[in-house]
């Protein structure tokens, strides 16, 4: 099924989770000019991952920022946090509001076009608060996501909009998957941000 609702009261999840979008929460001019500079400004890398056994450079670009340096392991891959931006606290102080929730980490992607995408996955990493809130923000690129049930195999979906807000939350990760498919119809770029709880010890 494919769901375009913006009421952010709306699950897109039939059962096990909680996933709620918010449509645009930016103008269209605030979500271009916020893109241009994060695009300019943060320290983006080609991520590396393992899959398979194999060392992957990804042409999907990532950065990892946070309250402290904190390390952030995924995919055979450990990233240190870097010091807040005035642009990503702006961002955050507004994601926070609009979710409810507080944050002290980002991921951030950008994908140059949509040749570059995301597989199945979950964010259900040992050093994530378990079952907390996860808010991803879009700029740039409208592009499709997907949800799947690890089990049952059913499957949602969602445009993720310019300046949109999408947040996960409850046993989102444990229960479902999620993945941003490719499209070589789309030409321009996305950056997504993903704020996040690193548990402290």
């Amino acid at each position: 099924m494919d769901l375009f609702a913006s009421d952010p009261t709306v699950n897109l999840l039939p059962c096990d989770g909680i996933a709620n979008y918010h449509g645009p929460v930016l103008s269209p001019e605030q979500a271009d000019r916020y893109q241009q500079i994060l695009f300019d400004t943060i320290q983006w890398k080609n991520d590396e991952t393992v899959i398979f056994g194999r060392h992957i450079v990804t042409a999907r670009k990532v950065a990892w920022y946070g309250d402290s340096e904190y390390l952030y392991a995924y995919s055979g891959t450990t990233k240190q946090a870097m010091v807040w931006t005035p642009e990503l606290r702006e961002l955050k102080s507004l994601v926070e509001r609009l979710s409810k929730a507080t944050f002290n980490s980002c991921l951030l992607n950008l994908y140059h076009h949509g040749d570059e995408g995301m597989g199945w996955h979950s964010d259900d990493e040992k050093s994530l608060v378990q079952n907390a809130a996860i808010a991803s923000l879009s700029l740039g690129a409208e592009r499709k996501f997907c949800f799947k049930h690890k089990q049952t195999q059913d499957k949602a979906s969602v445009i993720l909009e310019n300046g949109s807000l999408l947040v996960m939350k409850g046993t989102t990760q444990s229960h479902w998957l999620h993945s941003l498919p490719k499209s070589k119809k789309i030409l321009q770029p996305r950056i997504n941000l993903t704020f996040r709880t690193i548990a402290c010890e």
